[in-house]
């Protein structure tokens, strides 16, 4: 039986954690790599670290986050966010990540997903998505540059394309349901976890624990992702995963 995954997300600029709604109206969360050192004592799965500042100078200041979040952390952890090219996949992953998670730039060069799986395994590649519903479509599109830019892809189509070509794992956002804690856009989630071969990761909307109930048992989501939620203790990890365990779910 798969174990599900419950992540964290650290949303960091200029070094900071930050939090908003739907990507934008920010505010401080914290340190990174203290609330890193809590959520690993606090019995989270896996961490998620995006660069959402990823100018040249917020890459390395996300290098040092991350060789900092390295030495306390005990779980895995994904690093994404202005990753453009393979030596920069090389950098956060020397630098301690597990796995680094690319959106625009695997769009941009879709090679690169293929060249990142051969270089360093599909196992640390992530692709993430960032999807917005069209009415008008009747369908989910790919946004990229943190949610400000459509494109001509549909999420599913584009979910397949990226596992074809080596991703080993997505990382599915509604931005729709990102920051609303309303619960998590369970047709998009279950539209793309029912079709690709690999783990994918809910994301966006998070915000109560009955909501990570009915995404792990309405949809083969293997992790759900959030993060203000945990950021200002609404709902604790140790208490979630013991309401997941009485409703049946599998967790560590």
């Amino acid at each position: 039986m798969i174990t599900k995954r419950i992540i964290p997300c650290l949303d960091v600029k200029d070094g900071r954690v930050v939090k908003g709604v739907s990507f934008v109206d920010l505010r401080d969360a914290g340190d990174p790599v203290e609330l890193a050192a809590l959520y690993d004592e606090a019995g989270a799965d896996e961490l998620v670290f995006l660069d959402i500042s990823a100018s040249h100078e917020g890459r390395k200041t996300m290098v040092e986050v991350v060789r900092q979040a390295a030495g306390v952390l005990s779980i895995p952890f994904t690093v994404g966010g202005g990753i453009g090219d393979l030596e920069d996949m090389f950098q956060i992953l020397r630098a301690g990540a597990d796995k680094v998670s690319i959106n625009t730039a695997a769009l941009q060069q879709p090679e690169l997903v293929e060249n990142a799986a051969s270089r360093f395994g599909s196992q640390c590649i992530v692709v993430a998505i960032d999807a917005l519903y069209d009415p008008s479509e009747k369908d989910w599109y790919v946004y990229t540059h943190g949610g400000r830019r459509r494109t001509e892809w549909k999420v599913l189509d584009w979910a397949q394309q990226a596992v074809d070509r080596g991703a080993g794992e997505i990382l599915l956002t509604s931005m729709d349901q990102d920051g609303r804690k309303n619960g998590y856009d369970l047709a998009l989630t279950r539209t793309v976890s029912d079709r690709v071969r690999v783990p994918v990761i809910a994301s966006g909307g998070a915000g109560t624990k009955d909501h990570f109930v009915k995404v792990f048992t309405q949809t083969r989501a293997e992790a759900a992702l959030a993060a203000s939620i945990f950021h200002y203790r609404e709902v604790g990890i140790e208490d979630l995963k013991a309401e997941l365990k009485q409703k049946g779910v599998h967790v560590r």
